[in-house]
């Protein structure tokens, strides 16, 4: 979902993805060329207080701003363009098929038409877009995609930006910067193919989100009510900790006495068994009776042991996801957190892939 791309183009300058999530903002900047090899120039997270984004919009616009600021900051670079996303369940989207060969105002037409049907909104109080997929098997229609999210969460999210002396130029989707940052982890799958199901789990605070592809193709998605935040107050209540010394601990350690047994290996247990009910729930209401591949990420997917877990349980080749896996990493890098970290930056991975659309 583009702001204005006419003002400048994001491919003929240096772009950061800004991933504005419910515990922390994530911020990176990619160089290079995907066919002559990326490199992940810089990469900054930066925690946010309790509440300040809660249900996917911005409750606390001025702690969100200095947040992004301070972010920006530690990224060490000169580069204020910014990609953003709109959170997956904030956007409406719909697959419609219009006749080939329309002129793009003849297929804004249309798409204003068909919105209609579908968002029950008014059109002047959304931002719409659309993008072509493809031509159909007919080859007379293409597939077009549309999407459209309330003005007030994309200005919302273009304000915090701006008072951080930043310059949005694009507003995606969450979920389509993440299927954008797994593009740059197939090489790593080497029965990657049309027919190969992979199972894309992203462990938010609040949330889990289920992303089932089979080659390049989304078929299935699903939204369950569990997240990294059970145990954060998990860690509150045990030690005392306030939700901002308990997130810091849970991402750098060191870990308390008695962490492991008594509070990580129940959370493990649960996200696990979280994990095995969306993939039952999938094979009961679909045809499919297999996964080959199962991909964790986001914040809540950082805890250690979370992907062995996961395997034990399914009985299904689980990893944790690093879309940084086959990129060159600059001397401002540390590959080693970047390692622990990189599950949690693939919407902002995502986001500065923006770069080099066509």
């Amino acid at each position: 979902m583009d702001i204005d791309l006419s003002i400048l183009n994001p491919k003929a300058r240096s772009l950061i993805g800004l991933d504005l999530s419910a515990t922390a903002v994530k911020m990176l900047e990619l160089s290079g060329h995907p066919k002559d090899g990326l490199m992940l120039e810089c990469y900054a997270i930066e925690p946010l207080p309790e509440g300040v984004v809660a249900d996917g919009g911005i409750t606390r616009l001025d702690e969100a701003a200095s947040a992004v600021e301070r972010c920006w900051r530690r990224l060490g670079t000169k580069t204020r363009y910014v990609a953003m996303a709109m959170p997956t369940a904030a956007v409406i989207t719909k697959k419609i098929i219009l006749p080939a060969g329309l002129r793009e105002q003849e297929m804004e037409v249309l798409v204003e038409s068909e919105a209609n049907q579908y968002i029950p909104f008014a059109l002047e109080e959304v931002n719409l877009d659309f993008q072509v997929i493809g031509p159909t098997s007919s080859g007379e229609e293409v597939e077009v995609l549309l999407a459209a999210a309330r003005k007030e969460g994309v200005e919302d999210r273009v304000a915090c930006a701006e008072a951080a002396h930043l310059k949005p130029v694009v507003m995606d989707m969450e979920n389509l910067a993440m299927l954008s940052a797994f593009e740059q982890m197939r090489p790593q799958f080497p029965d990657d193919g049309p027919d190969c199901l992979y199972a894309l789990v992203d462990v938010g605070a609040h949330a889990m989100r289920v992303v089932m592809l089979k080659g390049e193709q989304q078929i299935y998605a699903r939204e369950q009510a569990f997240g990294g935040n059970l145990l954060t107050q998990d860690m509150m209540r045990a030690y005392g900790l306030s939700h901002e010394e308990a997130e810091r601990i849970k991402r750098n350690g060191p870990y308390p006495d008695n962490f492991e047994n008594e509070i990580l290996a129940p959370y493990l247990d649960n996200l696990a068994l979280e994990v095995a009910r969306a993939l039952q729930i999938f094979f009961t209401s679909t045809p499919y009776g297999e996964i080959h591949h199962l991909v964790l990420f986001g914040g809540g997917a950082i805890a250690p042991g979370v992907a062995a877990a996961v395997a034990d349980r399914t009985q299904i080749d689980a990893v944790l996801a690093n879309p940084f896996a086959g990129m060159k990493l600059s001397p401002k890098v540390r590959a080693k957190q970047l390692l622990t970290e990189a599950p949690a930056l693939m919407v902002a991975c995502g986001l500065a892939l923006r770069r080099f659309d066509p």
